[in-house]
């Protein structure tokens, strides 16, 4: 697959103009040509935009009749911040979806730029699919669907050593940054939002036990989305799920992203009723799968022991993302859920 583009990558929906696009396109295989093009904003992105791109080919049914193109958007400086996410989605999309069973949408094109300032993925348009509301929040039914989704990216690549070698599990030298960022990370969030008393215990109970979880010795490594919340999920109206946004794939426990989305996604009513089933649903899910050797009760500690996933995603993406007044409500509310979690669930709770 050809990724180099004779032009600079657009960082604005302007310049997606049709010469743009068959370019791109024709360089990843199809051959068309677009005459015209309209674009609007959807979804609520926090480091790069999604726009539904309406293109007229000369060839009719050469692709489908809607698109949506995912870009960067942003100053530079803010680009550069998130280069690593960018060069990870592109990663995931041209070299390791087909390798899951995660329903993910299919992509047409991807190309990035050297410095991954700069990047555009053409994906299908799932317009009938629903955006998942972080704020709301999402049913029970709807989480155990996600959760159920993510086996079929962690048990396909359960301790696969070519995937821990392609993103290594984290060192001592990571500890010793994760160290230096922590505090004056959590200043600033502290210093932005005003988090009420259990929530900045949270923040506070973060940062003493950060460093330390990072480089916890892990019986088990699967691929991980990083960021498994239901704002980054479809839902049909069949009930089935699609997992977007896939910038902050790595490796590591696969509960961190169990953990992340239950005490952020569900109500903490909802969580205290159903998260031990959920739980035990997705363990039966990766023995499906063909895991072996992993119990329900150890699934269950791994899940509790990764309920850090929560305030340490919140704390750095609040710094990463551009400020939106849905995106600090989004924050608060996913660390105001995440903080009781860890309080019911934690032994010595946020005190701890």
């Amino acid at each position: 697959m050809t990724t180099e583009l004779p032009v600079d990558i657009p960082v604005t929906p302007e310049g997606l103009t049709p010469e743009w696009l068959t370019v791109l396109l024709r360089t990843h295989g199809h051959d068309v040509e677009v005459t015209s093009v309209g674009h609007t904003p959807v979804g609520t992105g926090q480091m790069a935009g999604s726009f539904r791109l309406t293109p007229t080919y000369t060839q009719p049914n050469a692709l489908p009749p809607t698109l949506i193109a995912k870009l960067a958007t942003g100053p530079s400086e803010q680009r550069a911040f998130a280069s690593g996410a960018f060069r990870n989605e592109v990663r995931f999309y041209r070299e390791l979806a087909a390798r899951f069973d995660v329903p993910v949408p299919a992509c047409h094109a991807a190309t990035i730029s050297p410095s991954g300032r700069e990047f555009v993925l053409l994906l299908d348009d799932l317009a009938d699919a629903r955006q998942g509301d972080q704020i709301v929040g999402c049913s029970p039914a709807q989480a155990r669907s996600v959760a159920l989704a993510a086996a079929g990216l962690h048990g396909p690549g359960w301790n696969d050593d070519s995937l821990v070698a392609a993103f290594p599990l984290p060192t001592d030298d990571d500890r010793e940054v994760m160290d230096s960022v922590l505090e004056p990370m959590a200043a600033v969030y502290t210093d932005r939002f005003g988090p009420q008393a259990r929530a900045r215990a949270a923040v506070d109970w973060m940062v003493r036990h950060a460093a330390d979880w990072l480089v916890a010795p892990t019986e088990n490594a699967a691929l991980i989305h990083g960021d498994l919340r239901i704002d980054n999920v479809l839902f049909g109206a069949d009930g089935h799920v699609t997992v977007i946004d896939w910038q902050t794939i790595t490796t590591g426990n696969p509960l961190r992203d169990i953990a992340f989305l239950l005490s952020t996604s569900l109500s903490t009513a909802d969580r205290r009723t159903h998260e031990r089933s959920i739980v035990a649903d997705y363990h039966r899910a990766l023995l499906e799968f063909g895991v072996t050797g992993y119990t329900s009760e150890h699934c269950w500690r791994d899940y509790v022991d990764n309920l850090i996933q929560a305030p340490m995603i919140v704390v750095f993406g609040a710094a990463a993302a551009q400020p939106t007044e849905r995106g600090n409500a989004m924050f608060t509310t996913m660390l105001d859920r995440a903080a009781i979690a860890v309080d019911d669930l934690v032994p010595g709770g946020l005190s701890g």
